[in-house]
C-alpha cells in the first residue's frame, strides 16, 4: 500500500482509469526487468491505444465532415440528379438490389443524397428484401446463407490464438536466462578444450538443460493461462439484442445478425451493427466509443445514421440492419484496439548481491593465484572457475529478483477468474478480483439484486378504493366502464413492454419486470394490448428516467384532441396531481382529504414491501406541439398499484456474513423510503443504529452534515443517480473507503465507474453499466456478490502465501551464496542448482499456492481496505524465523557437516557435503510450502488433499529432486546420497514444520 500511494502520488498510477502518459512514465521508469515480454504480456498494450486514439479522432472529423456535407445535401437535393447506381450482377442474382459496399458507404459518410436516391430507410429495406414490420423470413435456410455470403456476417476479426511455441520463444528472452545461456556456451568450448567430450561439457550441458526446463515449464504455465483468458473474452462478448424475424420478437445473439433483420433498440443498448433509423421517440445516442465526442447525437428520421458500438442514451427505436462485422465503422475500430488490461505495479529488488558476489569471488581466486605466484598465468581450469563464478553471480539475480510475483498475481487471478464464472461471476479487469477482497462498503440496489425481480401486482387503489388484486377479472366488474377504459389505455400506451404472441400461438410480455406486472394486471382486467395500440396514435414517449423517475406518453385520440399519460414513483406523480377520479368514476378536485387518503395508502403498500407506482392523465390543448415538453403538472390521478417483489432466498444470510467479515452493506434505490425499510429490514441491512434517508434530503446536506451522517446510512431511497455518486465519492475519498457498487441501469454507469469495484447485473443490466462495470454478476444475486468477496480475499491471501515463501527462499539462498562467498571462496549452490530452487520458488511455487480455493474462515476476518500493508507482521514472524532456522542449519552443515557426515578423507567430501546442503535447502523449501499454507492456523494440513495441484506440484518436485541427486549428479554437480543422508535432509526439512507451530504458538502477533 506504501508502494500504491508512491504511485499515485509521484507518477500519477491509479488502481482503475489511468492516463496512457502514466502509464507510459511508469512503463519507462520499471523498463528494465528480466523478461519484458512475460512482464507486460497482461497489461495494457500502450501503442494500441494511441493507434486507437488516433483513429477515433479521424472518425470524429470524418463525422464532423459528413454532417456538414449532409447539411449541404439537403439544401442542393432537389435540383441533384441521382448519382449512378449498377447492382453488381451476384448481388442481383442473389435476390437484392444493393451491395455490401454502397451500404458501407451510406452509413459512414452520413451520404443524405444516396440514402435518397435508393429511397430512404423504406427503399434500403427493400433493396435487402425485409419487411419493415415482420423482419427477415429464416423459413428459407438457402436465402439466409446467400444473404451472408453477400454481406457477411456479424463478427470482428480476432487476433489468432498463439500457439505454445511462441510462449516458449517468450519466455527464452528472459535476460538472465540469455546470459546463463552464454556462460554455458563458453563453459562447453572451454570445457571441451581442457578436458575434452564428454567430461568437460558436463557443467555447460547441466546448465542448458536447466534453462530448457525453466523454460518448458513457464511456457507450460503461460499458455494454460492464456488458454483461459481466451475462453473468459468470448464470455464477456455474449450480448443479446431484441430482434424481429418472421413477425415474431425475441431476443437472439448480436453475432447472429445480418443485413436486412429488424432490432429494437431501448436505453443502456448498444448498436449491434450499422444501421438505419426506422421509427422510435427521443432517440438519443451515445457515440464516444467510436468518435471521442461527449456530446450525444440526436437519432431521427431526418438523421437516420446509427453507428455499431454506440450506446442508446435516451429512447427508443426499431432499426434496419445495414452493414455487419469488419464493414462497419467499429470493426475498423476493433481490429486497430488490443484488449488489455491497466498496469500493475512489479515488485522489483535490485541486484546488487550479484555484482558484489561476484567481485568476492573473483577477489578470492585472484588472491589465491597471487598466493600462489600465477597471477598472470591462465589456465582453462582457472578460465572455468572463473565463467562458474559469473554464472552464480547471475542465477543469484534470478533467484533475488522476484520475477515470480507479478506472475503469480496473474495465476492466482486467472484461476479466480475461471473458477468465479462457475459460481455466476464474470470478471472483466483482472485486477478486481483482488480488489474485491479489500471491500469495505458494498453498495447495493435493491430491485433484481437483494429481490427476485419477479413481479406481480398484487393490491391497487383506484377509485380511492383498495382492493387486492387476485388475477381474476373481479375487480374490473367493481370498476365504471369510464375508468377501465381510461385505466387500460395508459397501462397498454404508457409502457416500456409489448404483449407479443410466440411461435407456440401464447402470449408473452416483453420489457422490465416492472412493465410486465403492469401489463400483466392490465390483461386481467381484460384488455387487449393491440387493440388498445391501434385505437390511439402514439404523438410523443418520454422513457423512464431515473432522475425525474417517471415516463409519459401523448396520444392522439379516436375522437380528435390530445391525452398525456404519466406513470412514476407514487408520491412525485401524486404531487403532479390536481384531480382525482372517486368511487362513482368522477374526476373531482383532489382535497386535503383525498391526498391523506391516497398518501396514507402509498405508506400501507410500502410498508408491506410492495413497490407503488402511480397512474394519471391530463386532457392537453389543442396548441401542443411534439416538440414541447409533456406537463409536469395538473394531472388527474387515475389510481395507485402495489407491486410485490420477493426478497431472494439466501440474501439473509448473505448480508449477515458480510457483517461478520467487516463489510458493511448500503442499500441505494430509487424506491419510496418505507418500501425500501422494509425491505432493508427483511434483509438484515437496516439495523436499530442504522439511518435511512431520502436523495433530496441528502442533496441539501452540508459537508460537515455529511461527514456525521454517511457512517451511520444503511439506506437511502428516491435516490439519483448522482446521489449514488456523491454518496460512493464520499465513501471513498473522505472516509477512505474500499467501495463496491451495483447498478443496472445506463444512470449506474457514473457510480460503477468511480466505485472501486463496479458490480453489472448481467440479466437486468444494459450495456452502458456493463462496459462501465468490472465484475458482471451473471445471475444478478447478492449472494453472488459475497462470493466474488470471498474469491477477491481468497486471491489477496494466495497472493501473501507465496510472497511469504518466496521471500524466504530469497533471503536464505542470497545470505548463503553470498557469506559462504565471502568466507570460503566458494558457493555451496551452483548455477544448475539455483535455478532449480529459482523454479521451486516461482512457476511451481505460484502454482500451488497461488490456486487455493477460497475458505469459510476467509470471511470471518476483517477485510484489508485502502491501507492495509500487504506483508503483513505475520508474515515478517514467519519469513524471519523460517529463514534463520534454514540459515542456522545450512550454516552448522557448511562448519560441521564433514564432521558429523564422517567425510573426512573421502575423496569427493565437498561434492557430497554441497549435495547434501543443497538436499537439505530443497526439502527445506518444500516443507515450507506446506507451512505456507496458513499464515496463522496452526493445521497446515487441513484440506490439503482437495487441492490436487497442491499436493501434484510437491509431489512432481519431491520425484525430480530425486532424480537430480540420485541420476543427474554429472550436470548438477551432484552424488548419489546414503540412506542416512536422505533422512536426514528430509528430516530437517520437516523440523521446519514444529518450528512454524512454535512460532504461532509462542510469538502470537496481532495482524
Amino acid at each position: 500500500m506504501v508502494m500504491e500511494n508512491l504511485l499515485s502520488e509521484k507518477w500519477e498510477v491509479q488502481p482503475k482509469h489511468s492516463s496512457t502518459e502514466a502509464l507510459q512514465r511508469w512503463r519507462e521508469l520499471c523498463g528494465v526487468v528480466k523478461n519484458p515480454k512475460r512482464r507486460f504480456r497482461f497489461t495494457a498494450n500502450l501503442s494500441k491505444r494511441y493507434e486507437a486514439a488516433a483513429m477515433r479522432k479521424t472518425n470524429q472529423e470524418k463525422l464532423r465532415i459528413a454532417v456538414l456535407v449532409s447539411k449541404a445535401a439537403f439544401q442542393f437535393i432537389q435540383g441533384m440528379q441521382p448519382s449512378d447506381y449498377t447492382v453488381p450482377k451476384d448481388v442481383k442474382a442473389a435476390g437484392f438490389q444493393i451491395c455490401g459496399d454502397e451500404l458501407g458507404s451510406i452509413i459512414e459518410s452520413h451520404d443524405v443524397k444516396k440514402l435518397k436516391f435508393h429511397g430512404g430507410a423504406c427503399g434500403i429495406a427493400n433493396k435487402l428484401a425485409t419487411n419493415e414490420s415482420s423482419g427477415l423470413s429464416t423459413t428459407d435456410s438457402e436465402a439466409l446463407n446467400r444473404r451472408q455470403e453477400i454481406y457477411g456476417i456479424n463478427k470482428f476479426q480476432e487476433s489468432e490464438p498463439r500457439s505454445f511455441w511462441v510462449f516458449v520463444w517468450e519466455a527464452l528472452q528472459d535476460m538472465t536466462l540469455m546470459i546463463l545461456g552464454v556462460c554455458a556456451f563458453f563453459s562447453l568450448i572451454v570445457g571441451i578444450a581442457t578436458e575434452g567430450w564428454p567430461k568437460g561439457a558436463h557443467d555447460g550441458l547441466g546448465i542448458v538443460a536447466s534453462i530448457l526446463l525453466v523454460v518448458f515449464v513457464t511456457a507450460t504455465s503461460d499458455y494454460r493461462q492464456s488458454l483461459q483468458f481466451r475462453d473468459l473474452d468470448k464470455e464477456k462478448k455474449k450480448i443479446s439484442i431484441q430482434v424481429t424475424r418472421n413477425g415474431y420478437r425475441h431476443k437472439m445473439s448480436i453475432y447472429e445478425l445480418l443485413p436486412g433483420d429488424i432490432v429494437h433498440l431501448s436505453i443502456g443498448d448498444q448498436v449491434p451493427a450499422d444501421g438505419l433509423f426506422l421509427s422510435g421517440f427521443s432517440l438519443l445516442i451515445d457515440e464516444s466509443s467510436l468518435t471521442g465526442e461527449s456530446e450525444p447525437v440526436m437519432v431521427n428520421a431526418e438523421n437516420p445514421f446509427l453507428l455499431s458500438g454506440t450506446k442508446v442514451q435516451d429512447g427508443s427505436c426499431k432499426m434496419l440492419i445495414t452493414t455487419v462485422g469488419m464493414r462497419t465503422q467499429w470493426g475498423k475500430l476493433m481490429a486497430t484496439l488490443s484488449e488489455g488490461g491497466d498496469d500493475e505495479t512489479p515488485l522489483q529488488v535490485k541486484p546488487l548481491f550479484a555484482v558484489v558476489t561476484f567481485a568476492v569471488l573473483v577477489q578470492k581466486l585472484i588472491g589465491r593465484k597471487w598466493q600462489d605466484g600465477s597471477t598472470f598465468s591462465w589456465s582453462g581450469d582457472d578460465a572455468l572457475e572463473l565463467l562458474e563464478y559469473f554464472a552464480i553471480a547471475v542465477t543469484i539475480v534470478v533467484v533475488a529478483v522476484p520475477e515470480g510475483l507479478p506472475l503469480a498475481v496473474t495465476l492466482s487471478l486467472a484461476f479466480a477468474m475461471k473458477k468465479m464464472m462457475n459460481d455466476k461471476a464474470l470478471v472483466r479487469h483482472l485486477a478486481a478480483c483482488e480488489t474485491m477482497g479489500s471491500a469495505t462498503t458494498i453498495c447495493s440496489d435493491k430491485t433484481g439484486t437483494l429481490t427476485t425481480n419477479h413481479m406481480t401486482v398484487v393490491k391497487s387503489c383506484i377509485c380511492m378504493t383498495v382492493k387486492e388484486v387476485t388475477g381474476n377479472a373481479s375487480l374490473c366488474s367493481e370498476l365504471p366502464e369510464s375508468v377501465t377504459k381510461i385505466l387500460l389505455q395508459s397501462i397498454f400506451n404508457n409502457t416500456g413492454g409489448e404483449v407479443v404472441v410466440n411461435k407456440n400461438g401464447k402470449r408473452e410480455m416483453l420489457g422490465t419486470p416492472t412493465e410486465t406486472a403492469i401489463l400483466e394486471f392490465g390483461l386481467s382486467l381484460g384488455g387487449d394490448f393491440q387493440a388498445e395500440r391501434q385505437a390511439s396514435k402514439l404523438v410523443k414517449v418520454e422513457p423512464f428516467n431515473s432522475t425525474k423517475k417517471r415516463m409519459g406518453v401523448v396520444l392522439e385520440l379516436p375522437e380528435g384532441g390530445l391525452r398525456a399519460h404519466t406513470k412514476g414513483a407514487s408520491e412525485i406523480v401524486l404531487a403532479a396531481c390536481d384531480k382525482v377520479i372517486n368511487s362513482k368514476g368522477e374526476v373531482v378536485p383532489l382535497d386535503e382529504a383525498s391526498i391523506s387518503h391516497l398518501n396514507t395508502t402509498i405508506d400501507q403498500f410500502a410498508n408491506e414491501a410492495l413497490r407503488t407506482l402511480c397512474l394519471a392523465y391530463i386532457e392537453l390543448e389543442k396548441g401542443f406541439s411534439v416538440d414541447d415538453a409533456i406537463p409536469e403538472s395538473g394531472y388527474t390521478c387515475i389510481g395507485i398499484v402495489g407491486i410485490k417483489d420477493p426478497v431472494r432466498p439466501g440474501v439473509r444470510e448473505s448480508v449477515a456474513l458480510c457483517r461478520s467479515a467487516g463489510v458493511t452493506v448500503r442499500m441505494v434505490t430509487g424506491d419510496n423510503i418505507n418500501t425500501a425499510k422494509a425491505i432493508a429490514r427483511e434483509c438484515g441491512i437496516l439495523t436499530d443504529d442504522g439511518i435511512a434517508i431520502e436523495g433530496p434530503v441528502f442533496r441539501e446536506k452540508s459537508m460537515e452534515e455529511l461527514l456525521e451522517l454517511i457512517p451511520k446510512i444503511q439506506v437511502m431511497a428516491r435516490s439519483s443517480p448522482l446521489d449514488k455518486h456523491t454518496l460512493v465519492k464520499h465513501l471513498r475519498t473522505t472516509f477512505n473507503e474500499v467501495v463496491a457498487v451495483t447498478g443496472d441501469g445506463t444512470n449506474d454507469a457514473p457510480a460503477l465507474h468511480e466505485a472501486d469495484i463496479g458490480l453489472a447485473m448481467g440479466i437486468a443490466g444494459t450495456e452502458v453499466a456493463k462496459e462501465s462495470a468490472d465484475v458482471i454478476i451473471l445471475d444478478d444475486n447478492f449472494s453472488t456478490i459475497v462470493t466474488v468477496a470471498k474469491w477477491g480475499r481468497s486471491v489477496y491471501v494466495n497472493i501473501q502465501k507465496f510472497v511469504q515463501f518466496q521471500l524466504t527462499v530469497n533471503i536464505v539462498a542470497l545470505i548463503v551464496n553470498f557469506t559462504s562467498a565471502c568466507l570460503t571462496g566458494s558457493a555451496p549452490l551452483t548455477a544448475v542448482q539455483l535455478l532449480w530452487v529459482n523454479m521451486i520458488m516461482d512457476t511451481l511455487g505460484a502454482l500451488a499456492l497461488a490456486t487455493e480455493p477460497p475458505n469459510d474462515e476467509l470471511m470471518k476476518r476483517a477485510p484489508v481496505g485502502r491501507k492495509g500493508n500487504f506483508i503483513s507482521n505475520v508474515m515478517w514472524r514467519n519469513i524471519l524465523g523460517q529463514s534463520l532456522f534454514q540459515f542456522l542449519v545450512i550454516w552448522f552443515l557448511q562448519a560441521y557437516g564433514k564432521s558429523f557426515f564422517r567425510l573426512h578423507g573421502y575423496p569427493d567430501s565437498d561434492l557430497v557435503l554441497n549435495t547434501i546442503i543443497f538436499n537439505t535447502f530443497v526439502f527445506c523449501q518444500l516443507f515450507n510450502e506446506v507451512n505456507s499454507r496458513e499464515m496463522e492456523k496452526i493445521d497446515v494440513l487441513e484440506g490439503i488433499l482437495d487441492n490436487y495441484v497442491f499436493v501434484s506440484v510437491l509431489g512432481s518436485t519431491a520425484f525430480f529432486q530425486i532424480i537430480i541427486i540420485e541420476y543427474l549428479g554429472t550436470f548438477a554437480n551432484t552424488t548419489p546420497l546414503t540412506i542416512f543422508q536422505w533422512f536426514f535432509s528430509i528430516f530437517i526439512g520437516f523440523l521446519g514444520m514444529p518450528i512454524a507451530v512454535a512460532l504461532k504458538k509462542h510469538i502470537p502477533i496481532e495482524n
